[in-house]
């Protein structure tokens, strides 16, 4: 049997608690995109769409760690939402290349997405004590710092 620290112990307690009340909460937000007809996983593309035009599908599947035929799929249906377009690069020797960009329709539904889902979290915020939205400030912090870690950006 493994010699664990009383500090280790704690981390791990930690971690298992904090856990499920972090899957809930995303579940929650998931919810305000399903609501406006989107999936979680369109809101990202979308996202990172948005921070990065020009993308193409094979580049964006692997950045979003998704086979091809799945990442064309998704593609295709914000497409056809009106939400993305695909343009040739400009600047490109290979013209043949074709980029992805959200379009003007594309932004503001993300802007309404987002909107929602601030929405949602801000009430519930504003239901809590002035010392837990101080410890949700300091705990945001840590949340970034692990994420960084992870290497996903924040």
């Amino acid at each position: 049997m493994r010699n664990i620290t009383p500090s280790v112990q704690k981390t791990v307690k930690l971690a298992a608690e904090l856990r499920p009340s972090i899957l809930r909460l995303s579940r929650h937000l998931r919810r305000e995109a399903l609501r406006g007809g989107s999936s979680s996983v369109d809101m990202q593309l979308l996202g990172t769409l948005r921070e990065e035009p020009g993308l193409g599908v094979s580049e964006l599947a692997e950045m979003e760690q998704m086979s091809r035929p799945a990442m064309s799929a998704h593609i295709k249906r914000l497409m056809q939402l009106g939400y993305v377009q695909r343009e040739t690069s400009k600047g490109d020797v290979d013209r043949r290349r074709v980029g992805l960009s959200v379009t003007r329709t594309g932004t503001q539904y993300l802007r309404v997405v987002s909107e929602r889902r601030a929405d949602w979290l801000a009430e519930r915020l504003s239901e809590l004590g002035a010392e837990e939205r101080t410890a949700l400030d300091r705990a945001t912090k840590s949340l970034r710092l692990i994420l960084e870690s992870a290497g996903e950006p924040v």
